[in-house]
């Protein structure tokens, strides 16, 4: 499904719009695409729909757009108002507690869900080396459950998640931005991923 207008060409059209003219196009961009979603009755059709904000989030965050797009698939089935169980919201299914650190306002506005949801990738991809399986069980089980079994956790979901998405995207391998990611453990001895340095030494004290 391809909507007259909305694309790359309309995208950056906006970005160079005044910050007050910004915030109206964004709003009329989220309501087009509300509308749109509302006529696009199949995945694929979604697909098409959300198909330019995933090759932007992609090329600004360096990660391949059609992992981004596999995971949504798994993820939401391209459902942008999904919310599961354990609480995990919107097309890329960011739980409460990571959408914030990705600076995620709005998890239902596809534009800030898939920005931060790559995001969280592109650092799960740097923490894992590119290992699509690693990276998977970490998006699907978290990286605590990863760093406990020493590998793929032996959850049956997990297990079904990676081999659902690798039948669509069969790279071993993902390659993407090679910069340094660093580690360390908040006072609720969750992890956190971080590239700011200044981070780490304040958490250590130095």
């Amino acid at each position: 499904m391809k909507i007259p207008g909305f694309g790359s060409s309309a995208e950056n059209s906006v970005g160079r719009l005044p910050r007050a003219g910004r915030r109206t196009a964004g709003i009329l961009l989220a309501v087009l695409l509300s509308a749109a979603a509302a006529w696009a009755v199949s995945p694929a059709d979604l697909k098409n729909l959300y198909d330019p904000i995933v090759k932007k989030a992609g090329a600004r965050h360096g990660v391949d757009p059609e992992l981004i797009h596999a995971i949504i698939k798994a993820e939401s089935n391209y459902e942008r108002f999904a919310v599961s169980v354990r609480g995990a919201l919107g097309l890329m299914q960011l739980m409460p507690a990571t959408a914030g650190h990705y600076g995620v306002l709005n998890v239902f506005d596809p534009v800030q869900n898939i920005d931060g949801g790559t995001r969280y990738l592109k650092d799960l991809i740097k923490l894992y080396s590119g290992q699509t399986r690693l990276v998977l069980a970490a998006y699907n089980a978290g990286q605590e459950a990863v760093r406990m079994y020493g590998g793929i956790p032996p959850y049956k979901e997990t297990r079904e998640y990676i081999a659902r998405i690798q039948a669509s995207y069969g790279r071993q391998v993902i390659r993407g931005p090679g910069s340094r990611i660093y580690r360390f453990y908040d006072d609720n001895g969750r992890l956190v991923l971080t590239n700011d340095i200044n981070l780490v030494k304040k958490k250590s004290g130095g």
